[in-house]
C-alpha cells in the first residue's frame, strides 16, 4: 500500500506541483513553518478525505484561492487508483476515485495511513477527547460504514442537546425527545462495542512491542472505559442498548434539570495502565513517550493483520523529540511499507539506509 504520486493546487501553502513519492522511506525535509507538515495531511485527506489538522474545509484553501485541490494516485491490494479532492468556499468536498464520485467514507477502500505527530508523544496524558478522536479515526479507516455511524450519533446528540437547552422556552420540544434518546442509545451501543472491539486488538499489538521496548519491565494494557453503566462495552449490541437506555430513563430528570446530555458515548475513554497503575498518573515522561510510540506501532500491526498490506506510515517531526534509543526503536521496527518523515535535521534519519529526500521551502518541494 503506497502514494506513487501527489498533486496539489489552491492547497493552504504549498505551491502547485506533483511529488513522486518512494515505495520505501521518503524524508521531507526543510526548515519549521515550509510546508512539511502540510505535505502529509495532503496525504492524508486521501485516507478519509478528512484533515488531522483543520476544523473545517475552508481552511485547507489557500489565501486568494476560491477552491483546493488534491489529487493522489495510490497503490493498494494490486489496484492503481486516482484520488481526487476538491474544496471549495461555500460547497461540499467532491470525492472522485478514478473520476467517479464517491463518498467520504469510500475512500478509505483506497488508502490506508497511521500519523504519529508529536502531540502523540503525550497520548497517555491526554484527556479522552484525544483518545476518542484517536480510537474513532483508526477505526473509520478500517470500518468504512464506522464514520457514517458516527456522524449520525454526533447528530442526534446536537438535536438532543438543543432540545435540552431550550425546552423551557418551548415545551413542545419534549414531545420528540424520546425518539432522539432511542436513537441515541442504538447508535452508542454500536459505537461502544466498535471502540472496545478496537481497543481489546490494539493492546494486544501494544503489549509486547512495549514489552521488548523496555526490556521485559513493563506492561502495558489498555481498556475501554465507559460512562454509560455498560458493565460490558464487547457484549451483545442489545444488551448494551438496554443497560444505555435504561440509564438514561433514570438519568431523564437530571439532563432536564441541567440542560445537557448526561448519558452516551460522548464522554467514553480509554483507560491505559502501566504494570497495572494508571499510566497519566503515574507514568514517567519517558515511559509515556514509549507508550505512545507501542500505541501506534500497534495501530500499523492491526492494519496490516485486517488488510493484509502496511499501510502508509506518516512521521510527523517525531524523531527530534526522541533520544537516541527511541529514534532507533522506531526506526527498526518499521522495516517494510511506504513511510514518509518529516524533519528539520536530515542527520535525525541517518540510521535509514536508501530511499529518497525531497526539501521543501516556501512551500515548493525541490
Amino acid at each position: 500500500m503506497r502514494v506513487l504520486s501527489l498533486e496539489t493546487e489552491g492547497f493552504r501553502m504549498l505551491s502547485p506541483a506533483r511529488v513522486e513519492l518512494g515505495e520505501g522511506v521518503n524524508v521531507i525535509c526543510g526548515e519549521n513553518a515550509q510546508g512539511k507538515t502540510t505535505l502529509l495531511e495532503a496525504v492524508f485527506l486521501l485516507t478519509l478525505s478528512r484533515s488531522f489538522r483543520a476544523r473545517t474545509d475552508r481552511e485547507l484553501i489557500a489565501f486568494g484561492a476560491e477552491r483546493a485541490f488534491v489529487t493522489g494516485t495510490v497503490e493498494a491490494a494490486g489496484r492503481e487508483r486516482t484520488v481526487e479532492l476538491c474544496f471549495e468556499k461555500g460547497k461540499r468536498r467532491s470525492v472522485k476515485v478514478n473520476r467517479v464520485k464517491k463518498s467520504a467514507a469510500e475512500v478509505s477502500d483506497c488508502l490506508k495511513a497511521v500519523l504519529f505527530c508529536p502531540e502523540d508523544l503525550q497520548l497517555l496524558r491526554a484527556g479522552g477527547a484525544e483518545h476518542r478522536r484517536m480510537m474513532d479515526t483508526a477505526i473509520s479507516q478500517l470500518r468504512p460504514g464506522y464514520r457514517k455511524l458516527l456522524s449520525s450519533y454526533n447528530t442526534i446528540y446536537e438535536n438532543k442537546s438543543a432540545i435540552l437547552k431550550n425546552w423551557r422556552e418551548d415545551g413542545s420540544l419534549l414531545e420528540v425527545l424520546d425518539e432522539f434518546n432511542e436513537g441515541l442509545c442504538r447508535y452508542a451501543a454500536r459505537i461502544c462495542r466498535y471502540r472496545a472491539a478496537f481497543v481489546r486488538r490494539l493492546s494486544e499489538y501494544a503489549a509486547p512491542i512495549q514489552r521488548e521496548f523496555s526490556g521485559g519491565r513493563e506492561e502495558l494494557a489498555l481498556h475501554y472505559k465507559t460512562v454509560s453503566t455498560v458493565e460490558d462495552p464487547l457484549a451483545e449490541e442489545a444488551e448494551i442498548y438496554e443497560q444505555i437506555s435504561r440509564r438514561m430513563r433514570e438519568l431523564r430528570s437530571a439532563e432536564l434539570e441541567s440542560g445537557s446530555c448526561l448519558v452516551g458515548i460522548h464522554k467514553d475513554d480509554m483507560d491505559i495502565t502501566l504494570n497495572g497503575l494508571s499510566a497519566k498518573s503515574y507514568a514517567s515522561q519517558g515511559q509515556t513517550r514509549t507508550a505512545a510510540l507501542s500505541m501506534k506501532l500497534a495501530e500499523r500491526e492491526l492494519f496490516r493483520a485486517d488488510t493484509g498490506e502496511q499501510p502508509v506510515l506518516l512521521l510527523d517531526d517525531v524523531l527530534s523529540e526522541l533520544d537516541a534509543a527511541r529514534q532507533e526503536f522506531v526506526l527498526n521496527r518499521i522495516p517494510e511499507g511506504q513511510i514518509l518523515i518529516t524533519c528539520c535535521d536530515e542527520g535525525s534519519t541517518r540510521r535509514l539506509t536508501g530511499g529518497r529526500l525531497l526539501r521543501i521551502a516556501e512551500g515548493s518541494v525541490l
